[in-house]
């Protein structure tokens, strides 16, 4: 990989004014955004005659909100009317949109779009206004002092002109190094409520998403992929496949066997009649109820655990404990299931590659199809789409399906077809297709002292590396410790004199990949619940039990306290009909530095059924850029959090997944869906994310309603009452 910098890019034209940003992706931080050091070039803002300004956005917009945030950050700074703003996915070129929370790699993840762009665009803005004021300036024959710029327009006594008209003044001016960002009193747009800016094309059809891509003579491809992982092609009969109009080709590659067709449905038809036999001798043929079962007896002992966190004497506290917890808590498999299967277009040219996706990776992704074909990474040119969701799925470092995709071209192209091909994945490719957040099982061990006071904590954890193997395991894994196994089990907010957190990895062939929130979703669950039994067998309220633990983390504490509050937590619910108990239940989580609390309400039936209520929540992502956006990731992590609880399960008989749609593995219903309240703690702290942080407290605060209604402790999920 190419990791060198160019120092300083600007583009001229006559009717448009382009932006080019320096920010020194090794060296930048919030802090420096305005101290005019050397920076990299990324170019950002275009401002056309039009008087539209287009933001180049370096995120994939997977609905999370990154067209709207990130440019809401370029028009605070710019003074621009929210009217002309518009968003663009950036082209992958890692030099110049390189995430600068991961260093020379263009991607997103980690919630971190806004907090590592966030200087850095305001940065662009900035530059861009002042050129806009330069050129006003020497136009005009004004002091710079003298012109205002509001609402894309700049002025002076009877001075008048929007950003457009000045635009190709401005762009014979000289890019400053030095600019001053706005204090945040003055802000106009940042921390106000601006409509999103891919709602409407969204509603109305125009935005483009993959699926959507024609190219000329483009053609259509699905997979036919081994039942089993790892197993490989022995033979393949298409006889079954004659006759069925608009099929092209059948062709084998590494992943599986391709059926080209000139459509979608041909091409299903087709691969359905395939018959395919597979050597799956070398394939893992594990069942998840033998898995579990292992993973049991090994967060039982500690023998050969790697040590994640260690403070204090926690055997000699737990001896000495006057009364001891222990709980086993079992996670399964779970399928990411965004609502737009994988998909991509790919097409050979004669400059090398064109390829189009929601790519989440674009580095690696670039990177990956180029392998394929022998080609340079930057003969790779990703145009990027609109993403219908992803949870991670389209972030994996193989570039799973859009490898596929190249491969198939690459075959097509030995036969003597050279067309642009579009892949496919259907909703059972993608529930049957790996990439699985991984299963674990845990095992808590807590002591008490004589007044109530936690004194010792022991937490095992089993399950499988997501990071060993991967180009991220040099910094991720240390002394054997997956961080995305523990985060979440090794950073408690609470004051325990004695701890310690152990991790077995394992490895078992069943591909895993991150799923949101990645591992604050299992262990937010399992150490939150167990805080909750610890209140409740110590005689004190969970929230008070909690407070008393915290005083070293004020944030944790404050969303907490806000969450309770405007729960009314100290109040009693009322009674339910017709047999019916009702409880409440509290759970916080720091995940990718923001800081989550979740108060859930619950109605438990006489027939074990029970329906989530209400919840209340809690947040605290440093400076909300764009409130409602804030507002609606919460609403939408509350929403999938709620599906994993109640339902959510991949478990593999002999090798071979079971499940492969929404009939056995649900998504939440609308009528399933409670009604959410959120409050946004005010913050002049930099921004930080907001995608993934309102997935982990969901279930454990729902557990522990359910638990407040029943007195009965649930520690597997998905959560169901005996």
């Amino acid at each position: 990989m190419n990791t060198r910098f160019s120092r300083r890019e600007f583009l001229k034209s006559s009717t448009a004014l382009t932006i080019v940003v320096a920010l020194p992706a090794a060296q930048f931080s919030r802090a420096q955004s305005a101290s005019g050091s050397a920076l990299t070039a990324n170019a950002f803002v275009t401002i056309n005659a039009d008087n539209t300004v287009r933001v180049l956005i370096k995120h994939l917009e997977m609905g999370q909100g990154t067209y709207t945030g990130l440019a809401a950050l370029v028009a605070e700074e710019l003074d621009a009317d929210w009217s002309q703003m518009r968003s663009e996915g950036a082209p992958a070129d890692a030099a110049k949109y390189n995430n600068l929370s991961w260093g020379p790699m263009q991607g997103t993840g980690g919630s971190s779009s806004l907090s590592n762009s966030y200087a850095q665009m305001r940065t662009a803005g900035a530059q861009a206004r002042a050129m806009l004021v330069a050129a006003a300036t020497q136009e005009w024959s004004i002091p710079a002092a003298q012109i205002r710029v509001e609402k894309g327009i700049l002025s002076a006594g009877s001075q008048r002109a929007t950003f457009g008209q000045m635009a190709a003044k401005a762009a014979k001016q000289t890019l400053p190094t030095e600019v001053t960002l706005k204090d945040p009193k003055d802000f106009k747009i940042i921390g106000k409520g601006v409509p999103r800016i891919d709602s409407r094309v969204k509603v109305n059809g125009q935005a483009k998403f993959a699926i959507d891509i024609k190219r000329p003579g483009q053609l259509t491809a699905v997979l036919l992929r081994p039942p089993r992982f790892g197993a490989k092609v022995v033979s393949v009969d298409a006889a079954k496949t004659q006759g069925i109009s608009g099929v092209r080709a059948i062709v084998e590659i590494p992943q599986g066997v391709a059926v080209v067709a000139s459509n979608f449905w041909a091409a299903k038809k087709a691969r359905d009649a395939v018959v395919v036999v597979w050597d799956d001798a070398t394939a893992g043929r594990i069942s998840t109820d033998t898995l579990i079962a292992e993973y049991r007896a090994l967060a039982a002992k500690g023998d050969g655990a790697a040590i994640a966190r260690k403070d204090g004497d926690t055997d000699a506290a737990l001896k000495t404990a006057k009364k001891t917890l222990t709980a086993t808590f079992e996670f399964p498999y779970l399928a990411h299931a965004p609502m737009e299967p994988l998909n991509c277009v790919i097409e050979r040219t004669p400059a090398g590659v064109e390829l189009w996706a929601g790519c989440q990776f674009h580095t690696m992704d670039q990177g990956n199809v180029a392998e394929v074909f022998g080609l340079k990474p930057e003969e790779v040119k990703i145009n990027t789409t609109f993403a219908g969701g992803s949870f991670g799925r389209r972030a994996n470092m193989a570039s799973d399906y859009l490898v596929e995709c190249a491969e198939v071209v690459k075959a097509l192209q030995r036969s003597g077809v050279n067309a642009p091909v579009r892949l496919v994945w259907t909703r059972e490719d993608d529930i049957k297709g790996g990439r699985y957040r991984p299963a674990y099982v845990h095992t808590i061990t807590a002591g008490l002292d004589e007044v109530g006071k936690l004194t010792a904590w022991q937490h095992r954890i089993a399950g499988q590396s997501i990071m060993k193997g991967t180009a991220f395991e040099s910094f991720t894994v240390k002394d054997g410790v997956d961080k995305t196994s523990v985060e979440g089990a090794d950073n408690l907010p609470y004051e325990i004199a004695n701890q310690r957190v152990e991790l077995h990895s394992t490895s078992n062939g069943i591909p895993v990949l991150w799923w949101r929130a990645v591992g604050s979703t299992h262990t937010a669950f399992s150490t939150e619940t167990m805080i909750d039994e610890i209140a409740i067998a110590a005689g004190k309220d969970p929230v008070a039990f909690r407070e008393s633990m915290m005083s070293k983390h004020p944030r944790h504490l404050a969303v907490m306290k806000l969450a309770a509050e405007k729960a009314n937590w100290s109040s009693t619910l009322p009674a339910a009909q017709n047999g019916a108990k009702r409880g409440r239940g509290i759970a916080v989580a720091e995940s990718f530095n923001s800081f989550v609390a979740q108060v859930v309400e619950v109605t438990v039936n006489a027939d074990k059924t029970f329906k989530v209520d209400r919840v209340i929540c809690a947040v605290d992502c440093g400076v909300a850029v764009t409130p409602d956006v804030v507002r609606a990731q919460m609403e939408g992590g509350i929403g999938f959090a709620l599906a994993a609880a109640l339902y959510g399960k991949i478990t593999l008989k002999d090798g071979i997944v079971e499940q492969s749609n929404f009939t056995d593995y649900p998504v939440l219903r609308f009528n399933e869906m409670p009604r959410v309240e959120v409050h946004i703690i005010p913050s002049a702290a930099p921004p930080t994310g907001v995608g993934e942080p309102g997935v982990p407290p969901l279930a454990p605060a729902l557990a522990n309603a359910i638990a407040a209604a029943t007195g009965q402790r649930l520690r597997t999920l998905p959560l169901r009452l005996a």
